[in-house]
């Protein structure tokens, strides 16, 4: 089997890379930066998004009419742990 499919076995594909974009970004990322960088929509970004927030896994930080997104430290031990097995695989 492909890397790429033997991952998606393993996890939901675009929060899973989304994690590792935020994991492997210096800073703080816009949601339309994101969506570009893995591939999805705008909106369906901003909804997973804020499911992760939900979880603690993301904030928020809103400045003005930007929002930027930072992985919480839960987060980065969760984007960590994906990147591994992404790796791995």
């Amino acid at each position: 089997m492909e890397n790429k499919k033997m991952f998606g076995v393993f996890f939901r594909e675009k929060p899973a890379l989304m994690l590792v974009e935020l994991r492997n970004a210096k800073g703080s990322m816009y949601a339309s930066s994101i969506a570009k960088k893995v591939d999805c929509t705008y909106s369906h970004v901003v909804k997973i998004l804020q499911e992760m927030q939900k979880s603690g896994i993301v904030n928020f930080d809103k400045q003005g009419r930007l929002k930027f997104i930072t992985l919480t430290k839960k987060g980065s031990e969760i984007a960590e742990h994906v990147d591994s097995v992404k790796n791995i695989l």
